[in-house]
């Protein structure tokens, strides 16, 4: 199990690798954690709430932001949309 703190709180992930990578001094670690939830969120890797935990903010704030990163919480992909037409 991985175990960490973030914000105050524990978040624990069963069955979770470990990642360690360097980000230049400016670049926002938490848009990072945001951009890496946002995508496992789509992948199906994780549920919206794993995800927003992981990156930090409520569920409720990650549902509402996900557009801003391109990110569908109805789980169609762009080109299901437009076969839709």
């Amino acid at each position: 199990m991985t175990c960490f703190y973030y914000k105050d709180f524990l978040v624990n992930f069963i069955n979770m690798k470990t990642l360690t990578f360097d980000i230049p001094e400016d670049v926002d670690e938490s848009e990072v954690r945001l951009s890496v939830a946002y995508v496992l969120f789509d992948k199906g890797s994780m549920s919206s709430g794993e995800a927003a935990q992981f990156a930090g903010v409520s569920k409720r704030w990650f549902l509402e932001n996900a557009a801003r990163y391109g990110t569908s919480i109805f789980g169609e992909s762009e080109e299901d949309l437009r076969s839709a037409d």
